[in-house]
């Protein structure tokens, strides 16, 4: 599951090899894979399937998060991880290969708002974290993933409320509750560039053709010390954030951001105690029948 590219989308035109951002988002991506691990795990486990999916599609797949979790959770399937980005399908690749999964794993550049989609097989189970909102026509990507998978096959959709929270409101100590009004900017940004996010998915899942079998609210709270990527991730977001968003903050919030992201100063988020990272998450899980 993908958040920072709520800010960043992937899954449209392909982004410029090694670009920096394309290197801060992928960082991100892998930092949501570490802490959200046990949170993925659960994920898989509560899909309804009465047999192990011999195959997958991995949608908008990113660095790989949901391939490996789904790779961990089903130790004789496939998966083809789908992603507009050349560069994160690199990445994945070299982290399969890494783990012996190689043969495992095969990788496709595609843009999933393109109207016709490249060869993806018949898929047992079509999964998508973090990226249907993404897509300028979903109920078209919906049909298609309909038209795409095995009679019988489900359907995945993990969509998300919003970029986690990690300070608590009083902090910091000079501008309390900066982090909400950081995200209220950027939450506007987002609206104009990503309608969809927030949609009913279910009842898009239903006009699709398909047949929901469960949905799965997911809330996450995990205190920064139980790993110190958190700290790691609450930069990464918070240096997005301000790029997207540095024009519409007060000098006074900026300064105070600015300060949060000093990573050699007094102030910075990597020195806080006090982190926690605070998300929601639903999962569809539709069938074709």
């Amino acid at each position: 599951m993908n958040q920072a590219h709520q800010h960043t989308p992937h899954h449209g035109a392909p982004h410029q090899h090694q670009s920096h951002g394309t290197d801060i988002q992928a960082e991100i991506l892998d930092l949501d894979a570490e802490v959200l691990a046990e949170h993925m795990a659960s994920i898989t486990a509560w899909l309804p399937l009465t047999t192990d999916p011999r195959h997958i599609v991995d949608l908008g797949s990113g660095t790989g998060a949901g391939t490996f979790a789904l790779l961990d959770r089903f130790p004789d399937t496939r998966v083809t991880a789908a992603d507009a980005s050349a560069d994160h399908l690199r990445r994945l690749r070299k982290k399969a290969c890494a783990r012996g999964l190689g043969e495992r794993v095969n990788t496709v550049q595609a843009d999933l708002d393109e109207a016709a989609w490249p060869d993806l097989g018949s898929p047992d189970l079509v999964w998508a974290s973090a990226s249907m909102h993404h897509m300028a026509h979903p109920d078209r990507v919906l049909r298609t993933v309909h038209d795409l998978l095995a009679p019988g096959g489900l359907f995945a959709v993990v969509e998300l409320d919003g970029f986690p929270r990690f300070l608590p409101e009083s902090a910091p100590e000079s501008r309390p509750g900066l982090e909400e009004r950081c995200h209220a900017a950027t939450d506007r940004l987002i609206a104009e560039r990503m309608p969809h996010r927030g949609a009913d998915w279910g009842r898009m899942l239903t006009t699709a053709g398909f047949t929901v079998e469960g949905q799965l609210p997911v809330t996450v709270n995990i205190k920064g010390s139980r790993s110190e990527a958190i700290g790691r991730y609450a930069l990464g977001g918070l240096r997005g954030i301000r790029s997207a968003a540095a024009e519409t903050l007060s000098p006074e919030d900026l300064a105070a951001l600015d300060q949060l992201l000093d990573t050699a100063g007094p102030h910075s988020i990597l020195h806080r105690d006090d982190l926690t990272m605070r998300t929601e998450r639903t999962v569809w899980a539709a069938r074709r029948t």
